[in-house]
């Protein structure tokens, strides 16, 4: 198959317990939905914004206080939140109790993709996170979230118990900062173009239709 014959792949490297991920999903389906008449699909892909939280996660006043200052912290949500409700998103930022570990959440992430339930379960995730506040470091809370979003949840449930693709969840996110991701989420667009940050709705939309116009027929 030529590469002009296969969908235009959007990889985006993300978190979810970052914010601006959030935005930016929603910045991403806005994209997509101007260019519809292209063939498109995207895959989702780890990152952990602070890997030395542990496994249990960190009281996020305390958390949030240790990595910017009280003050900046407040300000900075502040601009975070604004920028949701352009979006659609009522950021809770109160609700949360905890800044979690991310690497349960990314593996059920990766488990998602068999089932083409990836955009569903990184929905449901992020929503638990920034709009109900739950602690995403609890098993219990990734089994229903992967129960809502159509997977085997007992399956899921047994994973979690083990160390099933933990290693190679952890590989995943040494290769993005191997490839030069230093900040999420970063849009890698067609295997040739990186978007780093929440970039507007047309910024992206751009970007796929420029990947799509300059595709050649080589083999992939």
């Amino acid at each position: 198959m030529n590469a002009v014959n296969e969908p235009i792949a959007i990889d985006v490297v993300s978190d979810v317990m970052c914010p601006w991920c959030f935005i930016g999903k929603r910045r991403l389906e806005s994209a997509l939905a101007q260019v519809t008449d292209l063939n498109v699909t995207v895959r989702w892909h780890p990152y952990q914004l602070d890997p030395t939280l542990p496994k249990e996660g960190k009281d996020r006043q305390r958390y949030l206080t240790d990595k910017f200052g009280a003050d900046r912290a407040v300000s900075f949500y502040e601009t975070i939140k604004a920028a949701g409700t352009e979006e659609g998103i009522n950021f809770a930022f109160d609700k949360i109790e905890l800044s979690p570990n991310t690497l349960d959440s990314h593996r059920l992430i990766l488990w998602s993709r068999a089932d083409d339930l990836q955009d569903e379960v990184v929905e449901r995730l992020f929503k638990a996170y920034f709009i109900d506040g739950e602690d995403l470091t609890k098993s219990e809370t990734l089994v229903r979230i992967a129960e809502d979003a159509g997977m085997q949840s007992d399956l899921v449930e047994q994973l979690l118990e083990t160390d099933s693709d933990l290693d190679k969840t952890r590989k995943q996110i040494d290769q993005a900062r191997e490839m030069g991701v230093s900040g999420v989420p970063c849009f890698i667009i067609d295997g040739r173009f990186a978007i780093a940050g929440a970039e507007k709705p047309e910024t992206l939309a751009a970007a796929i239709r420029h990947a799509e116009a300059t595709r050649t027929n080589e083999p992939a």
